[in-house]
């Protein structure tokens, strides 16, 4: 029965329950105007009781994410069909609650979002990155693939046009120089870890105008170094790469340059001094390579350096001593080269770096009474006319084997004595150690015959 009708016989069949409503009997006809009259009186609760049914849900209670607040849309729908086929959950709005392995920016445009940035890591190995989906990404400014070896692909011209980053380590399996190429309005080029196609990196470069930090890293990139690139450039990584020949004189040109990263080629030459004019260098690293001759003053001009890597090269001649007054230096490698003569340095100023290395360098020494062995530079010290000892061993036993400092000549001389003093206590006791033996058997046959008697 609904609520009107309970109502109705509330107030017209009383008597079935002994009750008296009114002070007049009833007419003896059922009329409605009483009701009707009752209905005046209340209009709040007339309105409700015409719906006998719950009222419908409004389109603003729907749980669609883009109605949730009238400030944020959803993402495109071509967009959210495109990650989707990327195996991307898109349960949730992609824009407002990134997933943990594939992160994404959106911007704020209506009706819908849309992507501008994506980053895809260690993907499953039946992901694709169609022709298709990549379109519908054509928003994208930044693309970030990190382990994913899928299958090499093109990317549309719209997309093209739109990316001003791209990342790619350990993906794609292999690419090539032309393909890179064509990204001409890159600002950010971060390739590692990747098989690049290309007879030198001006193959890729010669049109990127724009770009600013270049990294291409064991990419067995072959070659030379290119004589010309931008000169917008803060950051270039090659190392891990089969490079050959010298470095370009025309790299005076980088004076926006903070980080120059060449290590593990196969450059040669002597190091130009017109590294020293970077003045915005911080990180260089010419490590593992073939390069001759000495260390160039002008890196005395690099007033910000940090980080000098010259280690595992052919480098001769001494040690400047303005390395000591490069007051931003926190990282020294300069070991395994043909470097010779004291190293120029005290204490404060080895104890004030993070990192500190010179062993490997044969004719290299330190002076005992600047600095103590207890540091273990992996070199002799030197003796009075400034030359090593004796050569280092391997694992630098020549500065571990004393916690004092080492003295000139005299410290060999002992040594030698205690070597020859060795040899005849250990033959000595040999030699007792036989005749007790022979004199413990004689006595042992003796009491055998007394016994036998």
């Amino acid at each position: 029965m609904s609520f009107l009708g309970l109502i109705y016989n509330f107030f017209w069949i009383p008597q079935n329950f002994g009750i008296s409503v009114m002070t007049t009997p009833p007419p003896s006809s059922t009329s409605p105007l009483p009701f009707l009259f009752l209905l005046f009186l209340f209009p709040t609760i007339a309105s409700p009781l015409t719906l006998p049914h719950p009222p419908t849900p409004s389109p603003t209670s729907s749980p669609d994410p883009s109605s949730s607040s009238p400030s944020t849309s959803s993402l495109d729908p071509k967009q959210v069909i495109a990650l989707q086929s990327l195996n991307i959950p898109t349960s949730k709005d992609p824009c407002s609650q990134p997933s943990f392995h594939n992160a994404t920016l959106c911007d704020s445009s209506k009706p819908f979002r849309h992507l501008i940035s994506l980053r895809l890591s260690n993907c499953s190995s039946y992901v694709a990155l169609s022709f298709t989906a990549l379109k519908s990404l054509s928003t994208l400014h930044t693309l970030e693939l990190i382990n994913c070896p899928v299958a090499p692909i093109r990317f549309p011209p719209e997309l093209i046009s739109s990316l001003t980053s791209f990342t790619c380590i350990n993906s794609l399996r292999k690419v090539s120089g032309v393909w890179l190429s064509q990204l001409e309005n890159l600002t950010d080029l971060t390739v590692s870890n990747v098989q690049v196609k290309a007879s030198g990196p001006y193959v890729i470069l010669g049109h990127m105008n724009k770009i600013k930090s270049l990294t291409l890293s064991h990419a067995n990139l072959t070659g030379s170094l290119p004589g010309h690139v931008h000169s917008n450039l803060t950051h270039i990584d090659f190392s891990g790469n089969q490079l050959k020949g010298t470095i370009p004189s025309s790299i005076t040109m980088l004076d926006s340059l903070e980080t120059l990263n060449l290590s593990s080629n196969a450059l040669s030459g002597e190091i130009p001094p017109s590294l020293g004019d970077l003045i915005s260098l911080k990180n260089l690293s010419l490590a593992s390579n073939s390069f001759s001759g000495s260390i160039p003053d002008s890196i005395s001009a690099l007033p910000g350096l940090a980080h000098l890597d010259l280690s595992s090269n052919l480098l001769n001649g001494t040690i400047p001593t303005f390395i000591s007054e490069m007051k931003s230096l926190k990282y020294l490698n300069l070991a395994n080269n043909n470097l010779r003569g004291v190293v120029p340095f005290n204490v404060s100023f080895i104890t004030r770096l993070a990192v500190f290395k010179v062993g490997g360098n044969s004719n290299l020494c330190y002076n005992h009474s600047v600095v103590s062995s207890k540091l273990k530079l992996g070199i002799s010290p030197c003796d009075k006319y400034g030359m090593p000892v004796s050569p280092p061993s391997k694992d630098s036993s020549a500065d571990e084997s004393s916690d004092s400092d080492y003295d000139d000549s005299d410290e060999g001389g002992s040594r030698h004595k205690k070597e020859q003093h060795h040899g005849p206590n250990k033959f000595v006791l040999g030699v007792a150690i036989a005749l007790s033996s022979i004199v413990f058997l004689i006595v042992f046959l003796i009491l055998c015959s007394k016994c036998c008697r």
